[in-house]
């Protein structure tokens, strides 16, 4: 098979994705699921949401997302909270203890991953932070999907 760059990117954004948790989880006292590090990561930046907003901010069905935040809650890394606005809906926000979980996983996370890239020069490490940047806003435009970036 004629690997075409489309090809070769995609096998590369797919190892990536699986190296940058396994660099962090060897030192991670608590490791996180994926799902359950990105929903205290965007509950982090955005602050409390509805099931209905996280699903739409990961372009997922509600029911998924009800699942994951149910686990998070029964972990007690989330809570369910009435909106201040006085709407009918509650929204999910992050337990101290979520937010502490999600310090420390991604603080081993960007550990691991510098310790995989201790020899590159810090002006390639800037490039690539630069350039995965490009990507992922491009990606975002492409879904109508925004992620806050703080």
């Amino acid at each position: 098979m004629t690997e075409s760059v489309g090809y070769r990117l995609e096998q590369e954004f797919t190892l990536l994705s699986r190296h940058t948790t396994l660099a962090g989880r060897r030192t991670a006292t608590r490791p996180l699921e994926r799902s359950a590090y990105l929903l205290l990561w965007r509950l982090e930046l955005g602050g409390p949401m509805t099931l209905g907003d996280l699903a739409d901010s990961f372009g997922l069905d509600v029911s998924t997302v009800n699942r994951q935040s149910a686990a998070l809650i029964k972990q007690g890394l989330a809570e369910r909270i009435p909106d201040p606005e006085g709407g009918l809906a509650r929204l999910l926000r992050p337990t101290s203890a979520g937010l502490d979980q999600l310090d420390s996983v991604r603080t081993s996370n960007a550990e691991g991953v510098l310790r995989l890239l201790s020899d590159w020069p810090r002006e390639d490490l800037d490039t690539l932070v630069t350039l995965l940047r490009r990507l992922n806003v491009a990606v975002e435009e492409h879904e109508g999907l925004h992620w806050p970036r703080d």
